[in-house]
């Protein structure tokens, strides 16, 4: 079973820590010092799905020089302004890499190996793009 919890340590800000013991500042966007806890969302979206595709093109022996996630969201604009749609933007280079590796590495995570994707896809369209970057 997963766990985490959530401390409040003053004023708007807070720490979350995981079943690991590993934390993260949160925060208002007063504080200036944390995340927002509505973009944590799209960092656990874009992370869990970072970790698939790595894993997934290395046991296919293309393995990445570099990959970042780009997530943006868009959200209702009342209360209590859940996200509707949800772009990741993955920015991929390794030798050999070619499009097809990268949909197919994107398509299993997004559609069989994501739990934050299979979570929030209910509420969130979800959609995906890719570009790959010459080895440098």
């Amino acid at each position: 079973m997963s766990s985490a919890q959530v401390r409040w340590i003053g004023g708007g800000k807070f720490v979350g820590v995981d079943s690991t013991q590993h934390s993260v500042v949160l925060s208002t966007p007063s504080e200036g010092i944390g995340m927002k806890p509505s973009e944590m969302l799209l960092v656990a979206l874009a992370s869990c799905t970072a970790v698939d595709v790595v894993s997934i093109l290395e046991k296919r022996r293309k393995p990445l020089a570099s990959l970042e996630i780009q997530a943006t969201g868009e959200q209702d604009a009342d209360p209590p302004w859940p996200f509707r749609k949800i772009h990741l933007k993955y920015i991929l280079s390794g030798k050999d890499i070619t499009p097809k590796d990268a949909e197919t590495a994107i398509q299993l995570s997004e559609e069989k190996y994501c739990s934050v994707a299979a979570t929030v896809r209910g509420v969130a369209e979800i959609t995906t793009s890719y570009e790959i970057l010459p080895l440098s």
